[in-house]
């Protein structure tokens, strides 16, 4: 409880008793019983004399009867009375009667509505202020009008009872009566019940400035609407039953039997009793009045300041809130205060622990984050935290407390970084669209301001995550996985090693960049079986996603996995990905050579098969290792080879030698990057199928073929070299087969052994492979001996083909001639045609005269610019004929030009 107001005795002991009071301006009237009407002007006193008293008019001759009410309008220098149950209406200055309303005979109460009209213009003929009058008169309520000086009456409305208290509510009225409250359309006379008055059965009304009702009910006051809703789920307490209520923003004001109790509707509270002595009537105008029959006090007002600190002290903010909304001063001012009281609120309700409600308010008022991260023990640094001021200090938080308050700090933390990111957005975009010489002067403001962005991101990340640590830490990695994290490096270190994090350590340190850290932490984690990080996988996994820039950190943290498994120490190199792609092949196969010498044929066929390299080096490197290799396995299986066994096949031989070779052969006969010339001296002569190979590839079919025929004696492989190297347009390739029957028909020496001819075989090398073999070359080639019978076959077959290009030829002529013909035609067609070009022809696209530009003509008959020619989609005259940027032919409607 606080004051709200303060009370003074303005008149007591008053001879005459106290029916109604009034007040206008200084002014205080009261009217008696004797039917006396006395005016007091009331001003402020000097000394122990608060206020000064003085009776400026009595008026013993008002009525003869009990002045029972009076209404003030003071706009229209009227009062308004009900004495001798009728109302009269008075001349507010002289008090002399102006006129009686003679039908209110009877009269037992009456309301007034005063409204103030808005004049849609200057000549607006209607009157400024609405006044309406409403008197009951037993089961009646009449109700009048203030037009030209006069009350005009109005339709009159039926009660079920005799009305005992009447107020007006926007276009409704609501009446008491001894048992209930009804709420009635003065526009349609409805009637609805809204509730009894309970026990105490005289119905006591009040309204709000909003329009709301408060209605009384023994020693609880209901609020509704002007329709009898109600609006405040919870009603207002009394501490017993009130006799007359009235509203003074933001507080309801109520007359009790020994106190004058003053409440709040929202938040529902007692704020001040003030004991009076049988307190009965209540007004309000500039000063507000309560009376008894024979006392009168002011009510004062305690300045709002002075309530607002009052309620601090009382942790009352809510009220202090709305009362620091009427406080008159500057805009800023006021909204300082308010932000001071919100922050006092915020820091109250995490005192008591209603951590939802005080970070969302912390939130609205966009306090510092670190202020309010600094509520919580061991989130911020302690030499930092103790640099911050709070009202008191925060309170301890037992681990339950803790939980649930890191909770809504993630929530309310989430929300301040996603507005950073927006800010610092807007920022940039702004930043962007500014000219120079703008940017020149404000860049400094603007960096600043992205560095002070920057700093709150960092302690708002970092206390993220340890938020995450105590609350749910499975969110600690996707916190640190964001690209734009700004966790600060040495505090999230120091927690996460804490709490043996060792995972997120990685990713932090991955994240920012922290590479030899992340790899030293995986290694030394490695050897721990007890580690979630045990192993090597994750140390290759990292690798593989380093990249070219960190080459030298691959291959120093690669060696330890090369060595102990070598497997997967060669996916850090071949793994499909960018990253590891993109790494340089000579470097990469220099290091795997140097520390895992074996993995070296597997990488070369990874890159070479799989990501299809192209440099001669390592092809003819891959080969070299083949070679190398196959040397070894060579000798071991020959020294192996049981006396008198003939040897496999080359690539067919058992076990990893036949595998190798075989991949050999393949490569020499497939791949078309290596350098034969480099690879031949390598070669020795037992490698007959691959020098063979080697041979062909440089252009040296004749040696490569006599190993063929003579030393390996398979003529099905000599064709087959054949068949892969004949190429009719390439000069050293489209005599193969003729280099082929040289090998059977003029045999090399082998070992200084002469070899006989082989005419029979090179008879039927001519005869399958006639078309590829040049005739004169073969004959040539034939000796003198031979009989014409042995060649008639492919002297029958070569005469055929020629036979039959020569008809393909001059059915090709002819068509060709036939074609030429069709196009002569056309030609003398279209220049037999004669265009007439006057000087008054224009264009039928820009209606200018063609001249002497160029033009081109239509088969239509349209003559257009060529330039406008260009520049339709569609031909003159058509129904879309548009203009275009750029030409595209028309089918059939082509200009002529």
């Amino acid at each position: 409880m606080h004051d709200a107001f303060e009370h003074a005795v303005i008149l007591e002991k008053l001879p005459l008793q106290i029916e109604c009071i009034a007040t206008f301006g200084d002014n205080l009237l009261v009217g008696t019983r004797q039917g006396h009407l006395l005016l007091y002007g009331v001003k402020d006193g000097a000394g122990d004399n608060r206020f000064e008293v003085e009776l400026r008019s009595s008026n013993k001759l008002f009525s003869k009867r009990p002045i029972l009410q009076l209404a003030v309008v003071e706009q229209l220098n009227l009062l308004i009375s009900l004495s001798d149950a009728v109302i009269s209406v008075h001349n507010l200055e002289t008090f002399a009667l102006k006129f009686t309303l003679h039908k209110t005979k009877g009269a037992t109460v009456f309301a007034v509505s005063i409204k103030e009209r808005k004049q849609s213009s200057v000549f607006d003929p209607s009157p400024p202020l609405e006044l309406k009058l409403c008197v009951a008169v037993k089961r009646k309520l009449q109700l009048f009008n203030w037009r030209n000086g006069e009350f005009q009456e109005g339709e009159d409305l039926l009660l079920p009872d005799v009305a005992r208290s009447v107020v007006w509510t926007k276009e409704s009225l609501c009446v008491g009566f001894k048992r209930e409250y009804s709420l009635i359309k003065t526009n349609t006379g409805t009637q609805t019940e809204l509730f009894s008055t309970g026990r105490h059965l005289e119905p006591t009304i009040a309204t709000l400035p909003s329009g709301e009702l408060i209605l009384c009910r023994d020693d609880m006051s209901i609020i509704t609407d002007s329709e009898g809703k109600k609006t405040q789920k919870q009603t207002l307490t009394w501490s017993d039953t009130p006799t007359a209520l009235d509203y003074v923003e933001p507080y309801v004001i109520g007359l009790l039997p020994r106190y004058v109790e003053i409440r709040t509707i929202s938040p529902r509270a007692l704020i001040q009793s003030i004991e009076l002595s049988k307190p009965r009537y209540i007004t309000q105008g500039k000063h507000m009045y309560v009376a008894s029959t024979s006392h009168v006090w002011r009510l004062i007002p305690v300045s709002i300041p002075m309530q607002i600190q009052q309620l601090l002290q009382d942790k009352q903010f809510s009220l202090a809130l709305m009362l620091a909304d009427m406080v008159v001063e500057p805009e800023e001012e006021k909204a300082k205060r308010k932000e001071s009281i919100q922050n006092l609120f915020a820091f109250d309700m995490f005192c008591q622990k209603r951590f939802d409600d005080s970070l969302q308010l912390f939130a609205q008022l966009e306090t510092d984050p670190t202020h309010v991260i600094g509520l919580f023990p061991d989130l911020l640094p302690s030499e930092f935290r103790k640099q911050l001021e709070y009202p008191a200090p925060p309170p301890p938080l037992t681990p339950g407390e803790l939980e649930k308050g890191c909770l809504a700090l993630v929530e309310y933390l989430t929300q301040k970084r996603n507005d950073l990111i927006k800010r610092l957005d807007k920022a940039e975009s702004l930043m962007k669209g500014r000219s120079k010489d703008t940017a020149e002067k404000s860049s400094e403001a603007d960096i600043k301001a992205q560095k002070n962005i920057m700093h709150r991101r960092q302690i708002i990340d970092t206390t993220l995550l340890k938020c995450y640590l105590q609350t749910n830490d499975a969110l600690v990695a996707p916190l640190l996985r964001l690209k734009e994290n700004y966790c600060h490096v040495e505090e999230c270190e120091r927690v996460l090693m804490k709490s043996k994090k060792y995972n997120e350590l990685v990713i932090l340190y991955q994240t920012k960049g922290l590479h030899k850290k992340a790899l030293d932490l995986l290694l030394r984690q490695a050897q721990k079986s007890s580690s979630q990080l045990r192993g090597h996988q994750r140390t290759v996994q990292y690798l593989q996603h380093l990249g070219h820039e960190h080459l030298k950190l691959i291959f120093d943290f690669s060696v330890w996995v090369l060595k102990a498994h070598p497997d997967d120490g060669l996916k850090i190199f071949t793994e499909d990905l960018p990253e590891v792609e993109g790494l340089p092949r000579d470097k990469v196969l220099a290091h795997i050579e140097q520390n895992a010498k074996q993995l070296t044929i597997r990488y070369l066929e990874h890159i070479i098969f799989i990501w299809n390299e192209s440099k001669p080096e390592f092809h003819n490197k891959l080969i070299n290792c083949y070679r190398e290799r196959v040397q070894v396995l060579m000798r071991e299986y020959l020294d192996s080879l049981p006396e008198g066994d003939e040897p496999f096949p080359p690539g067919s031989e058992p076990g990893e030698l036949g595998e190798l070779r075989g991949r050999l052969l393949f490569l020499l006969e497939t791949s078309k990057h290596y350098q034969a010339q480099h690879l031949l001296t390598h070669f020795p002569e037992t490698f007959y199928h691959e020098r063979a190979l080697l041979l062909g590839r440089v252009g040296r079919h004749e040696e490569a073929l006599a190993i063929y025929i003579h030393v390996l004696h398979d003529a099905k492989l000599a064709e087959e070299y054949c068949h892969r190297n004949y190429n009719e347009g390439k000069e050293g390739s489209k005599d193969v087969y003729v280099s082929l029957l040289r090998m059977y028909l003029e045999p090399p020496k082998i070992n200084s052994k002469e070899v006989k001819p082989s005419i029979t075989v090179a008879l039927n090398v001519l005869q399958e492979h006639h078309q590829k073999i040049s005739t004169a070359k073969a004959l040539e080639l034939l000796p003198s001996s031979t009989e014409v019978r042995e060649v008639y076959t492919f002297l029958s077959s070569v005469l055929e083909d020629k036979e039959k290009k020569r008809k393909n030829c001059q059915v090709l002529k002819s068509l060709l001639f036939a074609e030429h013909l069709q196009v002569q035609q056309q030609r003398m067609y279209h220049q037999a045609r004669k265009i007439l070009l006057t000087d008054e022809r224009a264009c039928q696209v820009c209606h200018k005269k063609i001249g002497n530009s160029a033009f081109a003509y239509y088969p239509s008959g349209e003559i257009l610019h060529y330039y406008c020619c260009k520049n339709l989609t569609s031909p003159p005259g058509s129904a879309h004929t548009t203009p275009r940027h750029s030409p595209t032919p028309e089918d059939n409607m082509l200009p002529r030009f």
